[in-house]
């Protein structure tokens, strides 16, 4: 009898909704705060641009610091839905967002969100008066990552080609917050 032993797949796949995605969108945005930002322009292309996520809240939502006059600014006031995309390093932590965004001139979270660093695009300071504050509301997600680390996944990958299986130690899903 001639027995072929077939490599069952690796379960790579975990959905995440409520707490679970919130925690998820924080420990991706804590290794890769800086993100692509997306908007959609007046003419149905999409504009996109580098955006630092000053602060996830513990619902999920995304704050970040812009300029009224800004051309996100703008599109946003037209259309406010983004899409929001991560990498935290090569080969883990990728995450794509979609999401609501509303903007306000609120003065407190101005304050909480507020570094020194940021009076390079703002040059009066947290009370320069063109500070906007942008919060994304998460509405749905996806997310590629490593079940145990970078490390491990290394470690793996090398193993894997060295003995020519799979050793799979991703995990992806979608996010419901």
């Amino acid at each position: 009898m001639n027995s072929i032993h077939q490599q069952q797949p690796e379960d790579t796949r975990e959905d995440l909704g409520g707490l679970d995605a919130v925690a998820k969108i924080q420990e991706i945005v804590g290794k890769a705060p800086n993100c692509f930002f997306s908007t959609m322009a007046p003419n149905g292309t999409t504009d996109t641009r580098p955006m630092n996520v000053r602060q996830v809240d513990e619902t999920g939502n995304l704050w970040f610091l812009s300029s009224h006059d800004s051309l996100k600014n703008e599109e946003l006031g037209a259309l406010p839905l983004v899409e929001l995309y991560f990498q935290g390093s090569t080969h883990s932590d990728f995450m794509h967002l979609k999401g609501r965004a509303t903007i306000s001139r609120d003065r407190a979270k101005i304050e909480e969100l507020w570094e020194p660093v940021i009076r390079t695009w703002f040059t009066e300071g947290k009370d320069d008066p063109r500070i906007t504050v942008i919060k994304v509301e998460p509405t749905e997600g996806y997310y590629w990552d490593t079940k145990h680390g970078n490390a491990i996944a290394g470690i793996k990958m090398l193993i894997g080609a060295a003995i020519r299986k799979t050793l799979d130690d991703s995990i992806e899903g979608t996010l419901k917050v």
